[in-house]
């Protein structure tokens, strides 16, 4: 283990894999806890009528995690509204985690037409997450610090150095095979966020890189799952056994933090899921029952789509001209299903009963 001193770069941040032991006996038992639970969260996305429906608003619940966890914070209100209505003078917060849904919908796509996960993609999901042209960090005195302004880290400093342990880390993650890919995936985070590339945008580009890890191994098909929320409630032990895997290169406790997150999150995503199909069924039924006329599968798939909708959405899917789309609309806040909020000169329909379900 190299010496460290958390105010000097880490320049001798050890290269992948680790020479220490991440197989331990309850680190084997838990990834198997882990795996069971991700193939159930996996089987019940597969078993839903139409499983990339949820997706947008799960992506979006994520994101919104993510940011969170970097003090970025918003209301589920704001940033609806500023999606949906695209507000032109909507809150920075908002704009931010809409920038990091992007960021992942980038990512999917780049994977889907290079299985990889490379530098180069890195760059791309922290371009987009800050909307500027953010590269490898070039500038010396990157320091992390804690709530009293004292270093806690140094990460490792000069464009050569950074870029050579990214190459590392990118031939780890694409070629090395001989561990369980869940305990590759947090020795994977660790060493992202050990090299701290960017000047800013590391750990929100590191938690999309575990969503994208997940796809590429096959472990998820569709990225329907809230890790950030986990780390926002564990968050000071999150931290600590990073600084620990540094500090004193004890990797057991953060790898069982980690495919804990795992197992939780897998558990609490799918009754949410359960709830939400009842719901669709339930509102289904609602508008059968009170208005026949006008039921419509892709009208229905519209507004559990996300919890926010407008006349534009219902035109674009080709569903009637703006006078037909907004008697419906009209229609289904008369009967309940839907409640209408001015935004500037737009009127939004907000599915309410599903609002509360993502709450």
């Amino acid at each position: 283990m190299s010496k460290f001193n958390k105010s000097k770069p880490y320049n001798s941040l050890p290269a992948l894999p680790p020479k220490e032991d991440v197989e331990s006996k309850k680190i084997l038992l838990k990834t198997i806890k882990a795996s069971r639970a991700l193939g159930k969260l996996n089987g019940a996305l597969s078993n839903l009528p139409n499983p990339n429906l949820f997706i947008d608003t799960i992506q979006i619940k994520e994101a919104k995690a993510s940011s969170e966890i970097e003090n970025i914070i918003t209301t589920n209100d704001d940033l609806f509204e500023t999606l949906i209505a695209e507000k032109k003078n909507s809150n920075f917060a908002a704009k931010e985690i809409l920038s990091y849904k992007s960021a992942l919908y980038i990512g999917l796509e780049e994977i889907k037409r290079r299985p990889f996960i490379t530098t180069n993609l890195c760059i791309k999901l922290v371009q987009e997450i800050k909307h500027n042209k953010s590269s490898i960090r070039v500038t010396p005195g990157t320091a992390l610090l804690d709530g009293r302004g004292q270093i806690i880290y140094t990460p490792p400093s000069g464009e050569n150095t950074i870029r050579t342990k990214l190459a590392n880390l990118e031939k780890f993650t694409n070629e090395y095979e001989k561990i369980d890919p869940l305990i590759k995936m947090a020795i994977i985070h660790y060493q992202f966020e050990a090299i701290h590339p960017f000047a800013d945008g590391n750990g929100r580009t590191g938690r999309i890189m575990l969503l994208l890890y997940l796809k590429l191994e096959k472990l998820l098909d569709i990225p329907a799952i809230y890790l950030s929320e986990y780390i926002i409630e564990n968050k000071l032990n999150y931290y600590k056994l990073l600084r620990e895997v540094t500090e004193k290169g004890k990797w057991e406790n953060y790898i069982l933090y980690m495919l804990d997150m795992i197992e939780v999150t897998s558990h609490n995503v799918i009754p949410k899921l359960d709830t939400i199909v009842r719901l669709m069924d339930e509102i289904e039924g609602i508008i059968k029952v009170k208005k026949p006329k006008l039921f419509n599968k892709e009208l229905l798939d519209i507004i559990f789509k996300l919890p926010y909708t407008k006349r534009k959405n219902l035109i674009e899917a080709k569903l009637g001209t703006p006078k037909t789309v907004g008697n419906y609309l009209m229609e289904l806040e008369r009967i309940g299903i839907l409640r209408s909020k001015k935004v500037g000169k737009e009127k939004l329909y907000i599915n309410h009963k599903l609002m509360k379900v993502l709450e």
